[in-house]
């Protein structure tokens, strides 16, 4: 896509932005200290063209020498967040409903974090976890047993991000299983590192010129179990060669696709009558995202792996994957990681656990019902351009259509929609083939997010007039 042209000053909303309560109120969500002053102006808060002229010069540095592979179509240079809130190098403002794609689950820099971070990073930096001990590594593990949606003992290996937990989950079911057939669903996305790349059904940029991919990999429909029993099963894959079948609990990039209710119960039966074992991908959907700890918990059923990241340490790299004891049968040295279960990294998910435990995950059911209820009321205001609104908590997705009868996927218009929210101080992300995602910190307010809505109600009805 080509370098955006920066608009004018009259994009400035600044003067009649609401004001973020402080974090002492009676709105705070444990915060825990005042943030710096800075913090407690307007937000959004405009004062420049967008990109101002620090903003513009850190780009053109960046392309100068950075790879052409980066989807970066907001012309957004970062200074510093809080909670809910981004600051670019000119000082304008922004309120962040994407949390770095449902990473930041408690906000931005949170003081708690920052703390654990900080005195960690005092004691030590690092000490290769595939080698040695540590105690912020094993106090972490046994935490995430701890949490696992089921009565399973489990066990828990360290990666540095999702695409490598989804790597050693391909890898254990393999070695596990002696089998070489895997599953996945259309609309998936694992990563983009080669295993999960080739599980990755998303976007054909994404696998074009990588081939070949690793072999054996078939995709099905999201959310029916009976293509693969009837179809797959029964015409081309024998399922006694099936080491694991990949699923997103709630599909991500596909679009925020929520799956029928039986399915994912479907697909454990499935599982356990052919000794294939289900992978739960819960990179994007984990860590309070969706109300409950884990997606799957609302399934009530219990994965024999699961895939984590994004949410687990509030910005800093680190993933895990989790298997049931009788699963994570690898013997030593079949696999390592330098980085995964590094200290700080650690310290920063303790911490981010710890808040998502105590208030964050039910702040994420009430202000997820309350985003819910807003949406609802653009579908109806705005029948000719918004279509369905889904998800769970704060994952939230909602299309973007041509016409009411058709709702054919208007993706233009979507991609249109959230540039000018970013020229009015609200930051935005797509996905699937036309879909508005709402990923915000789960910290964040009710008052913020009327803001934002209300912000983004003036783009559609500009845009869609």
């Amino acid at each position: 896509m080509p370098a955006k042209t920066p608009r004018p000053a009259a994009v400035k909303r600044s003067t009649k932005s609401k004001f973020l309560p402080p974090v002492r109120s009676s709105q705070s969500n444990g915060h825990g200290v005042e943030p710096d002053e800075w913090w407690t102006g307007p937000v959004p808060h405009i004062q420049t063209e967008l990109p101002g002229p620090e903003a513009r010069k850190a780009i053109s540095r960046d392309r100068r020498t950075s790879s052409p592979s980066y989807t970066r179509y907001i012309p957004l240079a970062v200074k510093r967040g809080y909670m809910s809130v981004g600051e670019d190098l000119d000082g304008n403002r922004f309120l962040d409903f994407t949390a770095g794609i449902a990473v930041n689950n408690c906000g931005h820099c949170h003081p708690k974090v920052v703390e654990a971070i900080r005195d960690q990073a005092g004691k030590l930096i690092h000490m290769c976890g595939s080698d040695y001990y540590n105690e912020p590594q094993a106090e972490l593990a046994g935490h995430l047993c701890r949490l696992w949606p089921g009565k399973s003992p489990t066990r828990v290996f360290f990666t540095n991000s999702g695409a490598e937990s989804v790597e050693a989950a391909f890898k254990l079911a393999r070695y596990h299983t002696g089998r070489q057939r895997v599953i996945a669903f259309l609309g998936a996305f694992h990563g983009r590192t080669f295993g999960a790349l080739s599980l990755t059904g998303s976007k054909i940029t994404q696998r074009a010129h990588f081939a070949p991919l690793v072999p054996e990999v078939e995709h099905v429909p999201y959310g029916d179990v009976s293509y693969i029993r009837d179809e797959l099963f029964k015409r081309t894959v024998p399922p006694d060669e099936v080491a694991a079948i990949f699923v997103e609990c709630l599909q991500g990039e596909g679009g925020y696709i929520v799956p029928p209710k039986k399915f994912l119960p479907d697909l454990r039966k499935l599982c356990d009558e052919h000794g294939i074992l289900l992978v739960a991908d819960e990179i994007q959907s984990g860590f309070g995202r969706t109300g409950k700890m884990f997606c799957i918990e609302h399934s009530n059923v219990e994965p024999d792996i699961m895939c984590l990241a994004k949410g687990i340490a509030n910005g800093l790299p680190l993933g895990a994957m989790i298997a049931k004891e009788t699963v994570m049968d690898w013997k030593q040295g079949a696999h390592g990681s330098t980085f995964g279960g590094n200290p700080v990294s650690c310290r920063a998910a303790l911490a981010s656990l710890k808040l998502i435990e105590d208030s964050y995950m039910a702040n994420t059911r009430a202000v997820g019902a309350f985003l819910v209820k807003e949406l609802s009321g653009f579908q109806r205001d705005f029948p000719s351009h918004v279509g369905e609104v889904r998800g769970m908590g704060l994952m939230i997705g909602m299309d973007i259509i041509t016409d009411a009868k058709t709702k054919r996927p208007a993706r233009v218009l979507r991609d249109k929609i959230v540039d000018d929210a970013f020229y009015a101080g609200l930051l935005l992300l797509g996905c699937g083939e036309a879909t508005a995602r709402f990923c915000p910190p789960l910290s964040i307010t009710r008052e913020e997010i009327a803001t934002g809505l209300g912000i983004l109600r003036q783009v559609i009805r500009k845009r869609c007039r």
